[in-house]
């Protein structure tokens, strides 16, 4: 059977369209007056998954004073934030106008915050909080999410290796071989370059290929 898509990042869905988020998990650590701030960034692909990690940094910081969040999705669609006892103005919002400032979505960022015993004022809970955010969210790094079409090519065993370098060569990502009595190769590419795949798939092979053009799928972009 040929193997899942490197990235895979959604189902296939010709409605897919692109985003920023965060390329991967990032924290941080931040000391003001002897309060610690831990900054965890994630990207989310739902509300469900947002919420989980929610929950997960809680638990594993259960004796900490505040564990701030705030996530974004679908474009800032689905925006929510959580003071936990913080001042209001001083943290949830904080941590959301991060997000919003490095423009990114599908993503989430929970501050704990344990107290040293030097109240900060809210001056100092706003810089605080942000810079432990921006830094968990500098950590995780930016992707660029982009529709990727995928397809199936089938073809002989001695087209296949010249086949395989031009592909390479369009930009396209090799996700598995199926050996036959033909052999198929399946691959992706992105979406806007597409039709200059499908243009020279018509002429390779005087156009004894089989295609099969099989959706599109989110992936960060090469570029």
């Amino acid at each position: 059977m040929r193997p899942k898509g490197k990235g895979d990042a959604g189902k296939m869905d010709d409605r897919l369209i692109g985003y920023t988020t965060l390329a991967g998990e990032g924290q941080s650590e931040i000391e003001e007056k002897k309060s610690v701030f831990l900054g965890r960034a994630k990207p989310v692909r739902s509300e469900e998954e947002a919420q989980a990690f929610v929950r997960e940094i809680k638990t594993a910081y259960a004796d900490a004073r505040h564990n701030v969040y705030a996530y974004l999705l679908s474009g800032g669609a689905v925006a929510r934030m959580s003071d936990d006892g913080e001042p209001q103005g001083t943290a949830g919002v904080v941590l959301l106008d991060v997000l919003k400032k490095k423009g990114v979505t599908n993503a989430a960022i929970v501050v704990t915050r344990y107290f040293g015993g030097i109240l900060l004022g809210a001056p100092g809970l706003v810089r605080a909080y942000s810079a432990a955010a921006v830094a968990a969210v500098n950590d995780a790094g930016i992707a660029v999410m982009v529709p990727y079409a995928r397809f199936s090519v089938q073809c002989s065993y001695s087209e296949h290796p010249k086949l395989k370098r031009a592909l390479e060569n369009l930009g396209c990502v090799e996700e598995g071989t199926d050996f036959d009595l033909a052999v198929t190769l399946h691959a992706s590419v992105e979406q806007q370059r597409m039709a200059q795949v499908r243009s020279f798939l018509s002429e390779f092979a005087a156009g004894r290929l089989t295609v099969t053009e099989e959706g599109t799928v989110l992936r960060p972009s090469e570029e």
